[in-house]
């Protein structure tokens, strides 16, 4: 039986009217500025826990309502649901993983009526090539889409499909849900378009502020901005685009291809600098993306992201998705590291969606 006390967050004086957010440039509807308030002090109850594509496939399953991996293992859903909206920019009914675009807006909408936190990714395609997100061919890519490239029209073009979606996920009471956003992450390392390869740091930081101000222009007042590079802080540090375009500070790092000492190493050293980051910049912290892909380690929850976690004041850490019995990053019925994950959902520490409860 877990024990913890949930966070009953209200937002009673937020109820009306709007909220002026720097950030972004834009009144935030009052549900989001409630979402960045809780994201402020959650850490002091624990650390959520998230899990990408959650709902709408998992070992041995796809397109099952209500159902998800995590749920059948601990009983409940992840406080965080991530998807991904690589595609959308091109006008696709489903995206780089054929999940249905309108499959996803109906589970975030589950998702905050259940007094839960959805975010999302951007995998889009090559603006110059047309092909993924990890053609970098085009060193050239990210300026040619900046304004005064040959690209910049056609690009706003793209980002205007990512505005009319996120502005689309209503409630039945034509409620906005509000998301984190989390495009361009991962940039300090070269294997996408708008990595280290394929730009400056000052064009980096260029695309990105010109990413939150054309939402903004397209009334997009619903959305959190999370920052996520690789686990590197000189590299954090070099493309970070400002206290006024970023809400969340964040980075990604997981354990394949490198050994325990390793990743606990990494972990430690990107979790003490963001922590010291996060309080000179008022940034609530996160680990956007990590996992240990099919879990060969039967005590990893308890033995070793556990104890890495507990001592820094994290929001949230995700897992990326269940795609298949050789890539998953979640434990379901029967994997060898599921009764671990019961005694780590059943810690104090981990937070999931009936521990928040956020009303919105």
């Amino acid at each position: 039986m877990k024990h913890k006390n949930i966070i009953l967050f209200t937002a009673l004086s937020f109820v009306a009217g709007f909220v002026f957010s720097p950030c972004s440039g834009i009144n935030l509807t009052s549900q989001t500025f409630h979402l960045k308030s809780f994201l402020q002090t959650s850490h002091k109850q624990g650390f959520m826990i998230g899990h990408h594509d959650d709902t709408v496939y998992g070992i041995g399953w796809n397109g099952d309502e209500d159902r998800s991996d995590i749920k059948s293992v601990c009983g409940d859903y992840p406080a965080i649901l991530s998807f991904d909206l690589g595609r959308i920019e091109l006008g696709h009914k489903q995206n780089l993983d054929n999940v249905a675009f309108d499959r996803i807006r109906s589970e975030a909408v589950k998702q905050y009526l259940r007094g839960g936190i959805v975010t999302l990714s951007w995998h889009l395609n090559n603006p110059s090539t047309g092909k993924d997100a990890w053609d970098v061919s085009d060193t050239a890519v990210v300026k040619k889409i900046l304004p005064g490239g040959v690209l910049h029209q056609e690009f706003l073009k793209r980002l205007d499909y990512v505005a009319a979606f996120i502005n689309s996920i209503k409630t039945p009471k034509g409620v906005k849900v509000p998301v984190l956003f989390r495009p361009w992450h991962e940039n300090s390392g070269g294997w996408f378009w708008w990595g280290i390869k394929c730009c400056t740091p000052q064009e980096y930081k260029a695309l990105w502020r010109m990413t939150v101000k054309h939402l903004a222009d397209k009334g997009v007042n619903n959305a959190l901005y999370v920052y996520s590079p690789g686990a590197d802080k000189d590299a954090f540090l070099r493309t970070y685009p400002g206290d006024g375009y970023v809400d969340i500070a964040a980075f990604d790092q997981y354990q394949d291809g490198i050994s325990h000492e390793q990743y606990v190493k990494s972990m430690h050293t990107m979790l003490q600098f963001l922590t010291t980051f996060g309080k000179e910049h008022h940034k609530p912290i996160a680990l956007s993306e990590t996992g240990y892909v099919t879990l060969p380690d039967s005590l990893w929850w308890t033995q070793t992201l556990l104890p890495i976690l507990k001592d820094y004041p994290v929001t949230w850490v995700l897992f990326w998705r269940n795609a298949r019995l050789d890539h998953f990053f979640a434990p379901y019925p029967g994997q060898k590291s599921a009764a671990d994950f019961v005694r780590f959902y059943e810690d104090k520490g981990t937070l999931f969606c009936k521990d928040i409860k956020i009303s919105y």
